[in-house]
C-alpha cells in the first residue's frame, strides 16, 4: 500500500489514533487520577513515574491531559458539525434556487465570513454563558459562512450537469433532485474542509479555554491546562509546554489527514 511508504501519513494516523483512545477510554491510558494528587510531589519534573511531571497541586499532568482530550476535541468536533450542518444547508438551498433569495442570504454571509471567527465566538460565549458548548457554537458560527460559500459552489456546478437536468425534464421534484442527485455529487469538498477546520477549531476552542471561557477549573480542558501554567514557566514549564506540544501535535496530525483526504499525496 502506498500509504505504508508516507511516515508522516503513518505517524498522523498513530497520533490520531492515540487520541481517540484517549476520547473513548482514558482510563486506559491514564495511569492516575486526573482530579487527585499523586502524593506530595508538587511541581515534580516529567520522569517514567509522571511522564509530564505534576502540577502545583501534585496532580498527574499526563493523566489530565489524556481526560481533556475527550472535553477539547468533543467541542472542537461539535462546532464542525455545527459549522457544517449550517453552512450546508445555507450553501445547498441558495445555491439550487439562487435568484433573489441567493443574492440576499449570500451577504448575509459574507457580513459572517467578515467578522474574525473569535471574536463572533466571543460574543456568542458572553451571550450563553462559560462552557465547552457555547464555545463549539461559537466556533461552529465563525464556520459557516465559509461552508456555506464552498456548498454553494459545488452545487451551482452540480446542479447544470446534464443528468440534473435530465430529472428536471422528467418532472422530478427539486426536493428530490437536491437531496438525491445535487447533494451527494457536492459533499466531497465538504469533507475534506470539514478535516481542515477541525484542526482549526481545536486551536479555536483551546484558545478560548486559555482565556478562561472554557470547561471551569478543575476540568481538565487543554487550554485551561497550558493557561494553569503560566504562573510557573520559570520553576515548571512542562505545566504549559507537554500540553501544548499535545496540541500541537494533534492539530498537525488532522492538518495532514485532511490534506491527504484532499487529494495532496
Amino acid at each position: 500500500m502506498s500509504i505504508l511508504r508516507k511516515p508522516g501519513i503513518l505517524l498522523a494516523i498513530l497520533v490520531l489514533a492515540f487520541t481517540a483512545l484517549a476520547i473513548v477510554a482514558p482510563s486506559l491510558l491514564a495511569p492516575y487520577d486526573p482530579y487527585d494528587s499523586v502524593g506530595t510531589a508538587r511541581l515534580a519534573p516529567p520522569s517514567w513515574e509522571h511522564l509530564f511531571g505534576t502540577d502545583y497541586l501534585a496532580r498527574d499532568v499526563f493523566s489530565r491531559v489524556i481526560y481533556g482530550a475527550q472535553l477539547s476535541i468533543s467541542a472542537a468536533g461539535l462546532a464542525v458539525v455545527a459549522g457544517v450542518t449550517l453552512g450546508g444547508i445555507i450553501g445547498l438551498v441558495t445555491g439550487y434556487v439562487r435568484g433573489l433569495v441567493d443574492a440576499v442570504v449570500m451577504r448575509f454571509v459574507d457580513v459572517l465570513i467578515a467578522i474574525p471567527g473569535i471574536l463572533l465566538a466571543l460574543i456568542v460565549v458572553a451571550s450563553l454563558g462559560f462552557g465547552p458548548l457555547s464555545i463549539a457554537l461559537g466556533v461552529g458560527l465563525g464556520t459557516a459562512g465559509t461552508f456555506a460559500r464552498v456548498m454553494r459552489a459545488q452545487v451551482l456546478r452540480v446542479r447544470s450537469e446534464e443528468y440534473v437536468e435530465a430529472a428536471r425534464t422528467l418532472g422530478v421534484r427539486g426536493g428530490t433532485i437536491l437531496l438525491r442527485h445535487v447533494l451527494p455529487n457536492a459533499v466531497r469538498p465538504i469533507i475534506a474542509m470539514a478535516a481542515l477546520e477541525l484542526a482549526l477549531a481545536i486551536l479555536a476552542v483551546s484558545a478560548l479555554s486559555f482565556l478562561g471561557f472554557g470547561a471551569q477549573p478543575p476540568a481538565p480542558e487543554w487550554g485551561a491546562l497550558v493557561s494553569s501554567g503560566r504562573d510557573f514557566v520559570a520553576v515548571a514549564p512542562w505545566l504549559s509546554l507537554l500540553p501544548g506540544a499535545v496540541i500541537l501535535a494533534v492539530v498537525l496530525s488532522v492538518n495532514r489527514i485532511a490534506r491527504y483526504i484532499g487529494g495532496e499525496r
